[in-house]
């Protein structure tokens, strides 16, 4: 299920499926898009949109599946699911704008 699907969720049944309200996953995606002006554009362009990467990561907090799982549910490897959602948690973790354990 990836983010064109959700957008369309009630704010309650959004914030069931990930764990938290859609104008905080826009607040997170803005941190995520602002980080990736920073970053040098090399290799391979990503085949996940940034909402499609942090919903990977909600859904990894959730659910707390193996990243092979994640990866065959997103169709990406089980190397590249635990690559996204390790830079998730790291931008999101050095913006200091969110509460995570």
């Amino acid at each position: 299920m990836n983010y064109e699907q959700v957008k369309t969720l009630k704010p309650t049944e959004f914030k069931r499926l990930c764990g938290l309200y859609p104008d905080t996953f826009k607040d997170m995606v803005t941190v995520l898009k602002a980080e990736k002006v920073w970053q040098k554009k090399t290799g391979r362009p990503s085949k996940l949109s940034t909402e499609d990467q942090l919903l990977i990561t909600l859904e990894y907090w959730r659910e707390y599946r193996t990243y092979f799982h994640r990866g065959n549910s997103w169709g990406v490897n089980e190397s590249t699911a635990y690559r996204i959602v390790r830079k998730v948690e790291n931008i999101l973790i050095k913006s200091g704008l969110f509460n995570l354990p």
